[in-house]
């Protein structure tokens, strides 16, 4: 292997002492390329100014041998043949050193050419051109992971090839000819126009190519030389899209300008801002010199260097055979037997599945038994024979309507849920995480689907939101047999079939349908049709979030504010509904009518409950101890603890501010832990009343200080006045599936962006109850013992949301009990060639000031995206047969890919993983 640098060339020679037949002659320097595995090898490095005088005194080098294993190397053994005292002190120095491969050999570089740049071998240096590139071996080790990098090109483009590349070239060329602004596009670089164009200059550089457009057979040239799976044709690329004035050296400035470049493809501004520091490094790393300029060379070894993992990432031992195991264990094989298919599906649903289906299958049975009573009772009515089963229908539709306008008050009652989740056993055996759920209106069994087995484990999963759907078939079923069948029939009886309905509908027959639609059990249950539909409608994910186009004349109905409002007209509905099954036809006597009776204790348990927080939130007064706003329209809030106010990780409050709205209270997750003095929420602006509630916060905020988070903070200072902050009124806390992580031995805690909120307070709690084990202060032993975060954010500025936090996980938890994982995914994937410069001074930072360049914290950020199923492969590993608690808040499309992952693992190895998710 040889090293040099322009001003004096200096070359190491690697003489191996070879254990076959074919040893080469003593004394013969060999150059030594190989895998960094198998044997024991004894390698002696040598100068090779001294090479010459080898003949004549052979004792003028210093023999180093290194235990090479895999990709770690250990010295041997250090010892000076000769008598040179700078020699002799250099062997006394190594001999106490140990690195990785590339570390070390850099280091026995920097010593030797200390001890050649001395007076004393000043003359055996020689000028000489810029030596080749090193041709290290790749075949090993995690270098071979190294070198996977500097792709310019996608796997999704590379596999499209050049035909959809000369697609796109013939879709964007003008006469033939592609402009340079285009290029990006033409060879699938999206987004990253200005990093594209800068590949452009560096491809046409080399080829002496100066106008800034491409004929067909250019762009090809271009294109093979991109897809090159050749790491040094991708580095000599890289290189010459730095080095751009071709000279052979990258200068401290085009450095600059090449993390600027990068910084602005990846979106990362705090970079951007600190590009003079960040340069500053990269060249003290490459140029220790101080040459003022850095080689090929360098650059090659610093990319070879793959990202540093801490002890807390890696697997298990024997990791690699384990996870061959495990990849066969979860490959899918198809049982020829329909029988045992069909059984092996039920059995994995009903494992997953068996609260909810115990509770739906009771709900449907009380359903048909309420339709059946009233069914059979109206059969044997005067009226069954004017109507007939169009009656009966229309009764035992009623009746189940009243179960369930009545039941579904249940699941809203917070207070109660929250008193039963917590104070109860019934929590074992029902899914009070799906109250709201239960509440809304779905198809009952929405999604029940078989996948293939030859395409994997089936995704069982059922949407259990069903009281709500039993209104809609109740109220179906009722009023359709009512309009389509009895009242024509009642219109056109005979005079003889009449007689015996008039005690209900008086003397005279109806005239028309207008009659009925004019009566009080008409227009009331007309007007409750209405009101139901109204509040249905904007209660959609398209109306309640705003997502209608500006232009959408109906955006100005939609919002959080108007789902709320047209979701509080139930208290018309009710009061409609209890007018409307009081003055029936077909019904005279009062304790008859049971409307009353089946809404008393749901809307009696009701009314308390909003009376208690009417009582609770005047009583619990906050005081706003501080606030700060954060990049990604974020408003962090602390309060004063209000006195007596417990609570545990994972649950939540709602809050009402005034200033926004005097009736409006909306749910946010607890962020601190339950042993602070403090209660904390963040806030993120998304509609209507957090928009505001932003404002109203900004008004009192003053721009943050060099030493402090967030763009705009408040903070309130013992003994002085401050800013008048808004006021606020919080009621709580209400139970949320988050809060059973404390019945887990290993918690998977998923955020996607502020659904960290929740699992935040539950890092903080897990970190202080296994302190306290430790130190012998609790009495009840706490559970969990292992907690993986993975918090998953497109901007990086979201990372300052919590970045105190992050910070002290990461000082406090000495014993590895919490694994952080940042993934920002406005970042390009490890590999791709715009994201590598941000690697490679990611890992400089990190090493050597304990801070992530990106989040700003001691927690080492990810780019893109995580691949969730080697995350569930490696927790399967580090803890088989174990109970792992997955908890996810965040964006919907990724709960299917979550759910499904959790049971394929669950069934088929012997760690056990039960999904939950946040509801809002």
């Amino acid at each position: 292997m040889s090293s040099v640098n322009d001003h004096n060339t200096l070359h190491y020679y690697f003489e191996q002492e070879m254990p076959s037949e074919s040893e080469p002659e003593a004394g013969r320097s060999v150059g030594f390329s190989g895998p960094l595995g198998g044997k024991k090898r004894s390698v002696r490095l040598k100068d090779a100014t001294a090479a010459a005088a080898a003949a004549d005194d052979g004792n003028n080098y210093v023999e180093i041998t290194l235990d090479v294993r895999d990709d770690a190397v250990a010295i041997q053994s250090v010892h000076s043949a000769g008598a040179d005292p700078e020699a002799a002190l250099l062997a006394r120095g190594l001999e106490r050193r140990s690195s990785n491969v590339v570390a070390k050999l850099k280091q026995v570089g920097q010593e030797f050419r200390r001890l050649a740049s001395s007076p004393s071998s000043s003359s055996s240096f020689v000028s000489g051109p810029r030596r080749n590139m090193a041709q290290l071996d790749r075949t090993k080790s995690s270098t071979a992971q190294a070198i996977k990098g500097l792709q310019f090109v996608t796997k999704n483009v590379a596999s499209e090839g050049w035909p959809e590349v000369d697609r796109r070239f013939n879709e964007l060329a003008v006469d033939g000819m592609l402009l340079r602004s285009r290029f990006g596009k033409c060879i699938g670089m999206v987004g990253s126009e200005e990093f594209a164009g800068e590949v452009f200059d560096a491809l046409a550089r080399r080829r002496g190519i100066t106008a800034t457009v491409l004929t067909k057979e250019e762009l090809r040239e271009f294109w093979e030389q991109l897809s090159d799976q050749s790491f040094d044709a991708r580095l000599q690329t890289f290189f010459d899209m730095v080095d751009k004035n071709a000279d052979g050296r990258i200068t401290e400035e085009e450095v600059r300008e090449i993390i600027a470049l990068s910084a602005s493809a990846n979106k990362l501004s705090s970079i951007q801002e600190r590009v003079e520091e960040y340069t500053a490094l990269i060249m003290e790393e490459l140029d220790p010199n101080n040459l003022g300029y850095i080689e090929l060379y360098n650059l090659e070894l610093l990319l070879l260097q793959p990202p540093g993992q801490l002890p807390s990432t890696r697997l298990c031992a024997s990791s690699n055979n384990m996870s061959q195991m495990l990849s066969q264990m979860l490959v899918p094989t198809k049982d020829r037997n329909p029988v045992r298919r069909c059984w092996r599906r039920i059995s994995y649903f009903m494992e997953d599945n068996w609260k909810r289906v115990w509770v739906i299958a009771l709900w449907l049975a009380i359903c048909a038994g309420l339709f059946a009573w009233k069914f059979n009772q109206y059969r044997h009515r005067a009226v069954f024979q004017v109507m007939g089963y169009c009656v009966t229908t229309a009764k035992g539709g009623a009746e189940t309507l009243k179960f369930n306008m009545a039941l579904i008050l249940l699941p809203v009652c917070r207070n109660t849920i929250t008193w039963l989740r917590s104070k109860t056993k019934l929590g074992v055996v029902v899914p009070f995480n799906d109250n709201i759920n239960f509440h809304k209106v779905t198809n009952l069994f929405k999604n029940l689907i078989f996948r293939p087995p030859e395409k994997g484990f089936p995704k069982l999963t059922m949407d259990e939101q069903v009281i709500a759907a039993g209104i809609v078939v109740g109220a179906a079923l009722h009023v359709g047999a009512h309009l389509t069948c009895d009242f024509p029939r009642l219109l056109h009886c005979s005079d003889a079939e009449y007689e015996p309905l008039k005690p209900f509908f008086g003397d005279r027959r109806p005239p028309n349908y207008w009659w009925f639609v004019k009566g009080t059990e008409g227009w009331t249950g007309v007007a409750m049709l209405v009101l139901m539909a109204i509040a249905y409608v904007l209660a959609q994910p398209w109306f309640r979030r705003n997502r209608l186009s500006p232009t959408n004349p109906l955006r100005r109905l939609t919002g959080f504010n108007a789902f709320w409002y047209s979701h509080h007209l139930f208290v018309v509905v009710y009061a409609l509904y209890i007018v409307h099954g009081y003055c029936l036809y077909l019904i005279k006597k009062w304790y008859k009518k049971t409307t009353w009776m089946y809404l008393a204790i749901p809307l009696a348990l009701y009314a308390c409950e909003r009376l208690l927080r009417v009582f609770r939130s005047g009583y619990e007064t906050v005081k706003i101890l501080k606030v700060a706003v954060y990049p990604g329209n974020v408003l962090a809030l602390h309060m004063s603890k209000p006195q007596g106010f417990r609570y545990r990780s994972g649950q939540y409050i709602v809050v009402n501010c005034a200033a926004v709205s005097p009736f409006e209270w909306h749910p946010f997750s607890i962020t601190s832990a339950p042993g602070d003095d403090y209660i904390s929420i963040h806030v993120r602006t998304r509609g209507d009343w957090t928009s505001q509630l932003r404002a109203v916060f900004s008004q009192v905020c003053q721009p943050a200080k060099s030493d402090q988070s967030g763009l705009l903070r408040a903070d309130l200072v013992q003994g002085s006045i401050g800013p008048r902050m808004p006021k606020l009124l919080i009621d709580g806390p209400y139970g949320a599936p988050a809060q059973d992580y404390e019945h887990y031995d290993v918690l998977l805690l998923i955020g996607l962006g502020i659904g960290a909120t929740p699992l935040i307070s539950i890092v903080k709690d897990v970190l202080n109850n296994v302190r306290k084990d430790d130190d012998g202060g609790n009495g009840k032993k706490f559970m969990t013992q292992r907690a993986y975060f993975y918090w998953v954010t497109r901007e990086e500025g979201s990372f300052e949301w919590f970045r105190g936090i992050m910070n002290e996980v990461a000082e406090k938890d000495e014993d590895g009990v919490i694994e952080l994982h940042n993934h920002c995914t406005s970042v390009y994937e490890e590999g791709d060639a715009r994201s590598a410069l941000i690697l490679m001074l990611q890992a400089l930072h990190h090493a050597k000031n304990g801070v992530d360049i990106v989040s700003g914290t001691r927690v080492r950020t990810h780019f893109a995206r995580p691949n969730w199923r080697t995350v569930f492969k490696r927790i399967t590993l580090n803890h088989p047969g174990k109970r792992v608690g997955v908890f996810y808040c965040g964006d919907p499309l990724v709960i299917g890919e979550l759910r499904r992952l959790s049971q394929d693992f669950s069934h088929r190895t012997t760690t056990k993983f039960v999904f939950h998710k946040e509801n809002f």
